[in-house]
């Protein structure tokens, strides 16, 4: 591997992508694989994973709950316990709400991170409907 970021790690791509011509899985590697294993940890309900059982966030539980401060507390709380136990390769350094949206019912989690092995700090927002199935702007 002569990739500088392969230390980060490479796995397949979320969602999976295959190159029917070549015969072969599409990989992500670095950041975005980092990026992309978040999105699957906030998705996983806890208990999914046969073998990982406390793996995941279970985010989804909380679909069509009322927007309180309570639940957006809640909410970082599990975020916060789900990337501290599970994705060693990041130092968690924030973990925010935004609330602007949640009358179009959705929630904005944004995560603010530093690579341990680069020293280097990025962001990831995840977007959270809290009325899944209701992102549709426009209805033809």
């Amino acid at each position: 591997m002569a990739d500088s970021k392969s230390f980060l790690g490479t796995g397949w791509s979320f969602p999976p992508t295959f190159e029917r011509q070549e015969g072969r899985v599409e990989t992500v590697s670095g950041v975005e694989d980092i990026r992309q294993s978040l999105t699957i940890l906030f998705d996983t309900a806890l208990g999914e994973r046969v073998l990982q059982p406390k793996y995941g966030a279970s985010l989804q539980d909380y679909v069509f709950e009322p927007v309180s401060t309570t639940l957006i507390h809640f909410i970082q709380d599990l975020v916060r316990t789900a990337i501290i136990y599970h994705e060693p390769r990041i130092n968690l350094e924030d973990v925010s709400i935004d609330t602007s949206r949640a009358h179009e019912g959705m929630l904005q989690i944004e995560v603010e991170f530093i690579v341990r092995s680069t020293n280097s700090r990025f962001n990831f927002v995840y977007p959270f409907y809290l009325e899944e199935g209701t992102d549709i702007s426009t209805i033809t």
